[in-house]
């Protein structure tokens, strides 16, 4: 029934149910009760509430299909414009580093395409277009194995808090440090 991409209905199911609340619609004008409509078109009494609203504000347009509630906020030419943006780099854009985050992306999609999306919408985006994370395939030159082992036997123990207070306790919660 949904798109395997977790969008809106199907097409069918869009028409399907535009049908159902134009029947509705034409109910309405004939001055049939809420209820009534309600249990003939098998649904709920808030739909047909809500759909008798909006009939009342813009007729029968007003209950007419409007398309796929997930449709694409940037159209394939705006993300062309996106992948070439993208191809210069980041510090074609300002960027200190040659790293691209998420926020970064979303920044150049508000300067060059002037649309304003949110970070879980931009990986979306650059995930249906094929865009991945990226992870380095090896370590740093610049790694110095010593330092991060003496980090992590001296420093560590030292930042790292024990999640167990060390003394007596209580099993109490009312009075956990009573005798």
């Amino acid at each position: 029934m949904r798109y395997p991409e977790g969008g809106g209905l199907i097409a069918e199911r869009r028409v399907f149910r535009e049908g159902i609340r134009c029947e509705a619609g034409v109910r309405f004008a004939a001055g049939e009760k809420t209820a009534v409509i309600a249990k003939d078109l098998r649904v709920s009494v808030r739909s047909v509430e809500r759909w008798r609203h909006a009939w009342r504000e813009g007729v029968m347009e007003a209950l007419r299909s409007s398309g796929p509630a997930n449709s694409p906020t940037v159209t394939d030419a705006q993300f062309a414009v996106l992948e070439d943006e993208l191809g210069k780099g980041p510090a074609a854009h300002g960027f200190e580093d040659e790293r691209w985050a998420l926020v970064r992306v979303q920044t150049v999609i508000r300067c060059r395409l002037r649309l304003t999306l949110s970070m879980a919408t931009v990986w979306r985006l650059l995930k249906r277009h094929g865009w991945s994370w990226q992870a380095p395939a090896r370590r740093a030159l610049e790694r110095d194995e010593h330092a991060v082992e003496l980090w992590k036997k001296e420093v560590w123990p030292q930042v790292k808090v024990s999640r167990w207070r060390v003394g007596a306790g209580s099993s109490s919660r009312t009075r956990p440090d009573s005798p």
